[in-house]
């Protein structure tokens, strides 16, 4: 699970959807496929746009898993109450900009470790130098190679993915010099 946007609203969010998984493993006696999930939480989401006497949710949430029978699957939950399953997507800050070159990749034929690189040049390439302050790179996956867990990237690949990542955003800006 991912957000971006208010923290405290966020965290809210993240106990409903904690509670949701349990009551489904109780019912069920087995996890929670992310579709659903993604579903039941943004039904509590949009509940709190339809009264005056409460506020909605200031947050969007990404949903991300993997299992061996249906693949990755991510799914986003806007702050209305709309959820939707995507090969790719981003939120917060520049994110029309993100989406942009997210939409030119061909997500499907890419393994995680290429995905891994794509994500960090995106995220050093919208990033703006002028505007924005400092940043530093966290990455984290949900793959076959992590069997299905969401876990932090191990270090050797993380430096591979932001060497890589700072590359490409030098070779750009010296083509645009150019």
């Amino acid at each position: 699970m991912a957000i971006s946007g208010l923290l405290a609203d966020a965290r809210q969010i993240l106990d409903i959807a904690k509670e949701e998984c349990k009551d489904y493993r109780s019912n069920y006696g087995s996890d929670i496929p992310t579709k659903y999930l993604s579903e039941r939480v943004a039904m509590y989401m949009h509940a709190y746009t339809l009264y005056s006497a409460v506020r909605p949710y200031g947050c969007a949430i990404l949903l991300g898993s993997y299992n061996p029978d249906d693949g990755p699957q991510l799914h986003m939950i806007e702050p209305s109450g709309d959820a939707f399953g995507y090969y790719g997507y981003a939120v917060g800050k520049a994110k029309q900009n993100a989406k942009t070159e997210i939409e030119k990749l061909k997500l499907q034929d890419l393994d995680c470790r290429q995905l891994l690189k794509e994500a960090a040049k995106i995220i050093y390439q919208v990033h703006d130098e002028v505007k924005d302050k400092d940043f530093e790179l966290e990455l984290s996956w949900v793959c076959a190679e992590t069997k299905g867990r969401h876990e932090f990237v191990p270090k050797e690949i993380f430096e591979e993915v932001q060497k890589h990542a700072k590359a490409s955003l030098e070779q750009s800006d010296s083509e645009e010099e150019m």
